[in-house]
């Protein structure tokens, strides 16, 4: 059961034939852009924090795989102006909902973890719930929009 959770499937043909893509909307997910990492990832990128909300918000991204904590999905395929290192002293604490990038990928974590990943907003999207079912929210072949509700126009 997927809880309202729009996703990007195959889906088969009504004959059990070959499998044609369904054209699902990306699942939106609402960001502040107030993270701790916001002005180094622009200077790291050569990009003002307006523009790196743009590129972060400007492109579909895709949930390539899943792994370090439960629910946390390594998202691709986002603009190739935000890749950039993980911080060269991971965070002791990272706090569940923060919305990050590091190497080529994009990431909200799931729960307070460790982390090194550069911080650019946070979410309020709860992505993993043992209540629900599938209690993770991100799984992949899914496709993500973030939208930019608070931080940098």
């Amino acid at each position: 059961m997927q809880q309202g959770f729009p996703c990007s499937s195959l889906g088969a043909s009504s004959d059990g034939g070959n499998q044609t893509p369904e054209i699902v909307a990306p699942l939106e997910i609402p960001v502040v852009y107030d993270g701790a990492d916001l002005l180094d990832v622009a200077a790291l990128t050569g990009l003002s924090p307006a523009q790196v909300v743009d590129a972060h918000t400007g492109a579909d991204w895709d949930v390539g795989f899943t792994g370090f904590a439960p629910g946390f999905a390594y998202l691709v395929g986002g603009d190739p102006r935000l890749v950039v290192p993980r911080r060269a002293e991971p965070r002791p604490r990272v706090a569940a909902g923060s919305v990050a990038l590091a190497g080529p990928y994009s990431g909200i974590y799931p729960t307070d973890s460790p982390g090194g990943w550069q911080l650019i907003g946070r979410t309020e999207v709860t992505l993993w719930d043992l209540h629900r079912d599938p209690p993770a929210v991100l799984r992949p072949g899914m496709r993500v929009r973030f939208r930019n509700v608070g931080g940098p126009p």
